[in-house]
């Protein structure tokens, strides 16, 4: 009954569609939608939701081999029940995904349907699995063997992987840049971390948070193994120091966004070993730049110009809130290096919350705002 209704609306869905995909005033190539080129049909499939898609594909033959040669993105977080069975009957068709979410709310996938998507869907290249509390290592496993493409994968909130497992995918899966790892607290230890550093140096966004056996001989790996970090989460990484954050400071260059939330060991060091980044990468890059870059700042009649030539280098979010170690001295150091850190009314991006003892640390521009109102207001008094 209900699958006649559904065949009843897609019916209706795909004439409209098709009246519109022909500009209205065209005439239908075909009586029988059934009978759509397959480059329209697929134009229209783009249209509708992942459900519609996966309802069209049991349609006929014809529509079936279409949807199997042109799907290339597939989401079913939907799926609120029977995500598993679902997923082991659309492996064998879909063989031609690139992106894959499997979020769920409560747990439902178990190890023989990755192992089916790892053994159909080679061309992987995103997956999420995050919240997949019934998996275990045997879905890496399976994924290392059968998505070596993955560039970008999301195991959050699956506490049941180990380390061994995680350091064993990543030496399959080389060309990681995203990895999301909060809250797996087995997989993510320093002997995973230095696998990620020695296998995938192209890493550029780690999600570490609330993985506390993390200490600084894992995050210095990763700062050393991965030098092109972009953003690195060590939210609740409660046993990491100062060490942890100088390395990156040293060797991350393009790092631009930082969470050092509940991180209490860290101190003023770390906060001006961040605040220094920009000349040590300055010399890298060329000594010469760096000395002009000097005698041009010590000669500005702006003072509160930053050292950074262009604005979109450097921290752009930094969270220390609940580091209760720091000192305004040492953090204001740090917003003034990095003209993208703020902490005006909008545009928070320098996060303090729960360090009563920086609430006078400000960036540039919430320092020019009250200047300018004042300004505004004389000029205006002026002018009557």
């Amino acid at each position: 009954m209900v699958e006649g209704v559904v065949a009843q609306d897609l019916d209706m869905c795909f004439q409209k569609l098709v009246m519109v995909g022909v500009g209205g005033g065209g005439k239908m190539m075909t009586n029988n939608w059934k009978d759509l080129p397959m480059e329209l049909l697929l134009r229209i499939l783009s249209l509708v939701d992942d459900r519609t898609v996966i309802v069209a594909s049991g349609v006929c033959t014809g529509w079936r081999d279409a949807v199997c040669l042109g799907l290339v993105s597939l989401n079913i977080s939907w799926c609120k029940n029977n995500m598993n069975n679902l997923l082991l009957s659309l492996a064998p068709k879909f063989t031609k995904l690139q992106t894959l979410s499997l979020r769920q709310n409560t747990p439902q996938l178990e190890d023989n349907s990755i192992e089916a998507i790892a053994s159909w869907c080679h061309d992987l290249t995103d997956l999420d699995l995050s919240k997949s509390l019934k998996l275990t290592d045997s879905s890496l496993y399976a994924v290392a063997h059968g998505c070596p493409l993955l560039t970008k994968l999301n195991i959050s909130g699956c506490p049941t992987f180990g380390d061994a497992a995680l350091a064993y995918l990543t030496s399959f899966c080389k060309n990681l840049k995203s990895l999301n790892l909060c809250g797996c607290v087995k997989a993510a230890s320093d002997r995973a971390l230095q696998a990620i550093a020695y296998n995938c140096s192209q890493m550029q966004y780690l999600n570490l948070g609330w993985c506390d056996s993390v200490t600084d001989a894992g995050v210095t790996s990763l700062a050393f193994g991965c030098p092109d970090l972009r953003s690195l989460d060590l939210c609740g990484c409660v046993l990491i120091t100062d060490e942890s954050v100088i390395a990156l400071a040293s060797k991350c260059i393009h790092l631009r966004s930082l969470g050092l939330y509940y991180c209490q060991n860290i101190t003023d060091k770390a906060m001006y070993s961040l605040a220094n980044s920009r000349s040590k990468s300055s010399t890298v890059k060329h000594d010469n730049d760096l000395w002009e870059s000097v005698k041009s700042s010590s000669t500005s009649s702006n003072s509160g110009q930053s050292r950074y030539k262009n604005d979109e280098e450097g921290l752009e979010k930094l969270n220390i809130s609940q580091c209760t170690a720091l000192t305004p001295p040492a953090v204001q150091a740090v917003c003034d290096s990095f003209p993208s850190l703020h902490t005006c009314a909008g545009r928070h991006s320098l996060i303090i919350s729960g360090c009563l003892n920086l609430t006078s640390v400000h960036c540039l521009c919430a320092l020019q705002a009250p200047r300018v109102a004042t300004s505004n207001l004389t000029s205006h008094s002026h002018a009557h």
